[in-house]
């Protein structure tokens, strides 16, 4: 079984869009009309655009199981996607910091960390690190930012302040903002370059996220003795619990971790993020290549699923969006789309479901009890 979690990939609006911001937001959907239809035949096929009506889609013959799902925890953050995927609501959003971090934060991360602080205010990554880098390699302080979302994030020169520091840095900053001030995630962001020319190093990126509020799908699975397989950042957004997981700074190369945890699985459940949809596409609004890539999913799937066995299950879904046809360069509040396939399943049509059905269905397949959710198993699988 694996389930693999398109970042940023959302497919329109949630019903409560409004009250994050996101009216209008729409990922797939804007990015079809922007580029004047989606040429995705293997996606087309497969049955994307009978989840929702996407310029450039059909919806005759899919071949997948489909349909959509819709966010219940507060929240747009990739903590908060993959925790309700995996059966975990949150009942009350991760603080955020529209004016910076209190004093009493940044004072005590300071001390602890024996450096100073710069910016401490929302701001893109990219350009946080050129408004601050030539101070930050003068003064040897922190380029502290944070954004929408729930995230602490902290931007070292990795000549000036070595991995090993920054992330000893996060670590200690993750200690502090627990409680009251508990973020979703402490990102240690570490650049390179000159001035002028600066730019992050996304293979050597680490976020350190609080721990799961609740019992995941994949502590029930590691109770089970199901084997757990990661690809990509998904063992930082469940603080390390239950599963290990290889990292990537490309969808390409999760594409290519992930074909090889397929060919040589013989059983178990793999959980892949694929990351450049939100990183390097959604963040800076880059439509074009926010296509391409979806172009380059396209044309990798087929020899992904190729892979399958007779009994196994894929299922593509997202945790959030990120639309980058809006002025907005944060994640999105909106349902994402949910296509299965396999030798095994029926091209059923799901229709609007929740996040957390997503884990049931996987639970159901181990033959795990259904705790939350309600499995789609039964409707496609035989």
């Amino acid at each position: 079984m694996a389930l693999i979690v398109l970042d940023g990939v959302g497919i329109g609006a949630a019903p409560d869009a409004e009250e994050y911001g996101d009216a209008g937001s729409d990922t797939l959907g804007n990015v079809a009309r922007a580029v004047g239809g989606l040429d995705l035949p293997y996606l087309d096929a497969l049955g994307l655009g009978c989840c929702r009506q996407l310029d450039g889609m059909g919806c005759s013959t899919p071949k997948a199981a489909h349909g959509v799902a819709v966010p219940e925890s507060f929240g747009k953050d990739s903590i908060t996607g993959h925790w309700e995927l995996c059966g975990v609501i949150l009942d009350r959003p991760f603080p955020v910091y529209p004016n910076g971090f209190p004093a009493e934060v940044v004072d005590r991360f300071a001390k602890a960390t024996g450096r100073g602080v710069l910016a401490n205010k929302p701001a893109s990554g990219t350009s946080v690190i050129e408004e601050y880098g030539v101070e930050h390699l003068e003064t040897g302080a922190w380029i502290l930012y944070t954004s929408a979302d729930s995230v602490f994030q902290m931007a070292a020169h990795e000549e000036l302040i070595p991995l090993d520091e920054l992330y000893a840095g996060a670590q200690a900053a993750r200690e502090i903002l627990m409680g009251d001030h508990g973020v979703a995630r402490v990102i240690a962001r570490p650049f390179v370059g000159d001035p002028g020319s600066f730019h992050r190093v996304s293979e050597h990126r680490r976020d350190f996220s609080l721990e799961p509020t609740a019992p995941t799908l994949l502590d029930r699975l590691a109770g089970a003795g199901v084997e757990r397989v990661g690809v990509g950042k998904v063992d930082d957004l469940f603080a390390g619990r239950s599963i290990a997981s290889r990292h990537t700074s490309t969808n390409e190369v999760a594409y290519t971790f992930i074909g090889n945890a397929l060919h040589t699985m013989e059983s178990g459940f793999l959980l892949a993020n694929v990351i450049e949809f939100d990183q390097t596409w959604g963040h800076r609004n880059d439509i074009p290549g926010f296509y391409r890539g979806l172009e380059e999913l396209d044309k990798r799937l087929p020899d992904l699923v190729g892979l399958l066995r007779d009994e196994d299950l894929m299922i593509l879904t997202a945790d959030h969006g990120n639309d980058p046809t809006t002025p907005s360069t944060d994640h999105s509040r909106e349902a994402v789309p949910i296509l299965v396939t396999g030798p095994r399943v029926r091209p059923a049509a799901l229709g609007s479901r929740a996040f957390v059905d997503v884990g049931a269905t996987v639970a159901d397949y181990f033959g795990l009890d259904v705790e939350i959710g309600l499995s789609f198993l039964p409707e496609i699988y035989g």
